[in-house]
């Protein structure tokens, strides 16, 4: 990207978008923008820009993972964004937290993805870029455009090239088979010849808790990769990766976009079955927590999109599902 080019956006991280924009502002040969976020001893907090934005498109990287401070400094940055006379904000998005409340599936319950979504139109955004939302149809949310890149270009190359003989894509629950039959299918192509697919029921009586998993499927003596969006407490892949190692499974691996992993998830996923958890950057990960853990980052790809989007370019032939 050209001098000139360059000039035209700057780049800003919130708290827990540093690391992954470094990445990106390395792909893009530009610098990462000064921002800084000041604090009162009551835990309210002020973002500014140390540098002008005027007439600018900027692009803030901020997950929206918890705690809930960290959707209010993406929306702080906005805010000041607008306020900076910037020409157009758009929000980087990598984690979009609050995807899981997307509709309403018990009475008297709120629609968090839809609320978020809100918040941020409100405070100035002009442009969403997100990458493997909980649900497709939360593009809907908005009235800005929003480019949703899929991890699945990241994450697919990486089970690829380990070239394994049997290899079986998994869903570990049936809301997520369109997802992983994606997945398989880019694998098919990757790989030149015929990736099988299994689908896990299982019974939630609650948030965050399994009680039963039944793999839909035969699993016996191949080596399975469990595919989903988010691994949270990693109880389903866990849980899933026990009964298919029970069932003659080879090798299980687990393969997410958004590594959550709350609470004691990593030392869940090192007593467990499963040979590795691949994820990506979208969120802060120390890959020190846990020895099975593998990443892989998202800042090629958002990368890309942020270029095509500054040369008026189509996002979408960088971005295939």
């Amino acid at each position: 990207m050209d001098m000139e080019e360059s000039q035209q956006y700057k780049i800003f991280a919130g708290s827990k978008g540093e690391a992954l924009a470094q990445r990106i502002c390395e792909e893009l040969g530009c610098q990462i923008g000064n921002l800084r976020i000041d604090r009162f001893s009551d835990g309210e907090f002020c973002t500014y820009f140390e540098e002008s934005v005027r007439g600018q498109s900027v692009y803030l990287v901020q997950p929206t993972c918890p705690s809930s401070d960290n959707l209010m400094e993406l929306l702080l940055m906005i805010d000041a964004a607008k306020r900076a006379s910037a020409a157009k904000v758009i929000a980087v998005i990598p984690y979009f937290g609050w995807a899981r409340q997307d509709r309403k599936d018990k009475p008297r319950v709120s629609i968090g993805a839809k609320l978020v979504a809100n918040m941020l139109q409100t405070a100035g955004a002009d442009r969403v870029i997100t990458v493997d939302l909980h649900a497709d149809q939360i593009q809907g949310f908005f009235d800005i455009p929003v480019d949703h890149i899929y991890g699945s270009n990241v994450l697919a190359p990486y089970i690829a090239n380990l070239n394994l003989k049997k290899l079986i894509v998994a869903s570990p629950d049936v809301g997520g088979s369109k997802r992983a039959s994606n997945f398989a299918k880019k694998l098919h192509t990757m790989t030149d010849r015929e990736v099988p697919m299994v689908i896990c029921y299982k019974n939630r009586p609650d948030f965050n808790k399994v009680s039963e998993i039944r793999v839909l499927g035969d699993v016996y003596g191949k080596d399975v990769v469990l595919f989903d969006d988010i691994a949270d407490t990693a109880g389903t892949l866990c849980k899933a990766a026990e009964v298919m190692r029970e069932g003659g499974a080879k090798s299980v691996r687990a393969v997410v976009t958004h590594g959550v992993l709350s609470g004691n998830a990593c030392q869940r996923i090192e007593e467990s079955a499963l040979e590795e958890i691949v994820c990506t950057d979208s969120l802060p990960i120390d890959p020190k927590c846990c020895s099975k853990l593998h990443i892989e980052s998202l800042a090629l790809s958002i990368a890309q999109t942020i270029r095509a989007i500054q040369n008026h370019t189509s996002v979408s032939e960088t971005n295939i599902r």
